[in-house]
């Protein structure tokens, strides 16, 4: 039926573009992920263009950009390079499945991957998001004890806190309560390690804190509760960010991968914030100097312009699936998307910017000069915490009396609405993840606007 209202072929793509950068006529029909419907939608904040540090308003103010999108543009907005590959791609091979099938970009990418992953894990499972990744590296955790005749271990351990993604394994494992509390029971069979934040021993700590490496303990609790032989695995953020950036003291992951060791339980890290440059290596069990039997990853993979994750597994994992007969299906899951042709070419392109950019680098050699800046807000009013490491930051503040996180949220919308500032809020915790190319003048710009905006924010 022909549609009186729709554009002709020859005007297609000067309609979208109009589109894409215009306040909406009615704002109703998109249910927002992760935000407050109603309040965002009285007074948006819309963003039409992006290009290296900054974004560009729909009321066409130029926005620094300090968390890196969503910890997704480690390299940036618009890089030339990701652009032409992924144009480049569309036009050649819009879609291949990889069920029975395939095409070569995703084994040319994974290659790429297991080179600059740390050992052992030398295999990739290709997904769509860090959501996807983890709830994929559980059900590997399970199948590949099941596979070796220990299917009896099935217990899965998260943490306090966590934040696993939004699938019902990673809310599951997660601890962060309003994440989990609407949606039932969850997966059976979860417990959880108490989380590492420690303001009172650890305030104002520059890098990982020193207090706290006993915490690991409560896995042997956890052993001794449940019995080791009926888990399967852990699961750790290296540095959590959903929950305020909360780093892990000195030695508290190293005792943790001792733990599993003894007891025949499987580590995974889950570096979808930390993987690709964050903290300075490529994947924070590098950083941190400890081993992983898988890594779940997104965001950084493609920085952030085409839907993408990644699970890096060991090669004892899958070594233990590729027995019996080869006409066989050797684990029962993916999904459509995998290894899909544009995100390959992204992700390719994104890895030879990082290489050719050195942005790995980068954050090493700016995260001295950064965590001073962000420490020069300690005095600032309500300042109660400070953290860092690589090119991640947090400032906690006190709450506002019986009204938790509405300090924060006014820094932000005041950040964002009169300093052209993007920063990200999650409780009364701001978060910093900014693009690996930031310079330092554009430091000096965040933090000298954020004692700004903090010194007028009762």
């Amino acid at each position: 039926m022909h549609d009186e209202h729709a554009p002709s072929s020859a005007s297609y793509g000067d309609h979208y573009a109009h589109q894409a950068t215009r306040l909406p006529d009615n704002m109703d029909a998109f249910w927002m992920p992760f935000s407050a419907n109603r309040q965002f939608k009285a007074s948006p904040r819309l963003l039409v263009s992006a290009e290296g540090m900054y974004y560009r308003s729909v009321d066409d103010r130029q926005i620094l950009d300090g968390t890196g999108g969503l910890w997704c543009c480690n390299a940036g907005h618009a890089r030339p390079r990701i652009i032409e590959a992924v144009q480049r791609q569309i036009a050649t091979l819009d879609y291949a499945p990889t069920f029975q099938m395939g095409h070569p970009l995703p084994f040319a990418l994974a290659e790429r991957l297991s080179a600059i992953a740390p050992d052992p894990l030398k295999h990739v499972f290709f997904t769509n998001s860090g959501s996807e990744s983890v709830d994929t590296a559980l059900k590997i955790a399970l199948a590949y004890h099941r596979a070796r005749g220990e299917g009896q271990r099935t217990r899965l351990i998260g943490r306090e806190k966590a934040y696993h993604g939004v699938g019902f394994g990673g809310i599951s494992v997660g601890g962060l309560p309003n994440n989990r509390k609407f949606f039932g029971s969850l997966l059976p069979g979860v417990d959880h390690l108490r989380h590492t934040l420690d303001i009172q021993r650890n305030a104002f700590s520059r890098g990982l804190p020193a207090h706290g490496r006993e915490l690991a303990e409560d896995l042997e609790r956890l052993v001794l509760l449940h019995d080791a032989s009926t888990i399967a695995a852990v699961i750790i953020e290296p540095v959590a960010g959903s929950a305020g950036v909360v780093l892990p003291p000195e030695g508290y992951l190293q005792r943790v991968r001792e733990i599993c060791d003894k007891h025949g339980i499987l580590l995974i890290f889950d570096e979808v914030i930390t993987g690709f440059g964050r903290v300075g290596k490529a994947f924070a069990a590098q950083r941190f100097d400890v081993r992983a039997d898988m890594i779940t990853t997104a965001k950084g993979l493609t920085n952030g312009c085409v839907p993408m994750g990644a699970v890096f597994v060991s090669e004892q994992i899958h070594d233990a699936f590729m027995h019996g007969p080869e006409n066989i299906i050797e684990l029962f899951h993916g999904y459509t998307y995998s290894g899909h042709p544009l995100a390959c070419a992204a992700a390719l392109a994104t890895l030879d910017t990082y290489q050719e950019e050195k942005l790995f680098e980068k954050a090493i050699e700016l995260e001295s000069y950064w965590a001073e800046t962000i420490h020069g807000l300690r005095d600032c009013p309500n300042v109660v915490d400070i953290r860092n490491i690589g090119l991640i930051g947090a400032i906690e503040l006190a709450p506002r009396p019986g009204a938790p996180g509405a300090r924060a949220y006014d820094v932000f919308t005041r950040c964002f609405h009169e300093e052209n500032l993007l920063i990200r809020v999650t409780g009364d915790v701001i978060a910093l993840s900014p693009p690996l190319i930031i310079e330092r003048d554009h430091i000096d710009r965040i933090f000298h606007t954020l004692a700004d905006v903090l010194k007028r924010t009762a």
